[in-house]
């Protein structure tokens, strides 16, 4: 994907360039949208809102279909409030060729433990932007349908790039954080630290009900506490109680995605 990419950057002559994956459907608007967010000359990247374009697939479909609203009308709209969303997501991301050209070297010839880096394009392409001094933006109104995993394997092998992406590109954001703002500084380390603590918690709570027999109900009661906080707000927000459901997600975060992270 990556050296498509590049072949086709350096083919291209137009000011703007519009990444989509292949299984992506764009609205009619996206792209006069995001172009109109790209008139600012200080924005490299800009990245449209997600949705699962086969939601009612399977009731996995569905769970996904939430946390791509979660990740883009949570997590990259703060982040856009400071100009500097981290990802720009590959499905749908228009980014300015003056600013793709000059970084297409670094782009190209990235390597990860002495091995070229073939997963994780949009992370790190979005970081190299921020690192060149451009803004990253999120337009909520360009939306873009893309189809998801309907089954746990390929959600599973997807979540495993996912996570090798952030856990590597990560530590080329700590570089960029001192000139950003604290919440982005808070932002980063809480994406790293959170799933840290998790599984403490978990490990901690196993390693008591081993020993003593007595289920850990604080730790439990506490996670169950953080999730409906969470799925409430989501569901105000959202004005859609289906985000309710989506606490069926910390039970596939704890047993499935955790010990993926730590693998």
């Amino acid at each position: 994907k990556r050296k498509a990419q590049i072949a086709a950057i350096r083919r291209s002559c137009g000011d703007l360039v519009l990444n989509v994956d292949s299984d992506t459907i764009l609205a009619p608007d996206v792209i006069t949208r995001l172009a109109l967010k790209m008139q600012d000359q200080a924005v490299g990247a800009a990245m449209g809102q997600l949705a699962a374009s086969n939601r009612s697939e399977t009731w996995l479909t569905r769970l996904i279909d939430m946390e791509y609203w979660l990740a883009c009308n949570e997590e990259r709209a703060a982040q856009a409030r400071f100009g500097a969303v981290m990802c720009c997501c590959g499905p749908c991301a228009m980014y300015r060729r003056s600013a793709l050209v000059s970084l297409l070297d670094q782009y190209e010839t990235q390597r990860f433990r002495g091995k070229p880096s073939d997963f994780g394009e949009d992370r790190h392409l979005t970081i190299l932007m921020l690192k060149a001094g451009f803004r990253t933006e999120y337009v909520p109104e360009a939306v873009a349908a893309t189809v998801v995993p309907n089954s746990m394997g390929p959600y599973l092998r997807q979540q495993l790039r996912w996570a090798r992406s952030t856990f590597r590109d990560t530590l080329l954001a700590f570089q960029l954080l001192r000139g950003l703002n604290i919440y982005l500084t808070l932002d980063v380390i809480g994406q790293n630290i959170g799933p840290l603590l998790l599984s403490l918690s978990i490990l901690a709570g196993l390693a008591q009900f081993v020993t003593t027999g007595t289920v850990p109900w604080t730790a439990c009661l506490m996670i169950a506490a953080m999730t409906i906080v969470r799925c409430s707000v989501a569901a105000f927000r959202a004005r859609q109680l289906r985000f309710l459901g989506f606490s069926l997600h910390t039970l596939i975060n704890i047993f499935l995605l955790l010990p993926l992270k730590a693998y």
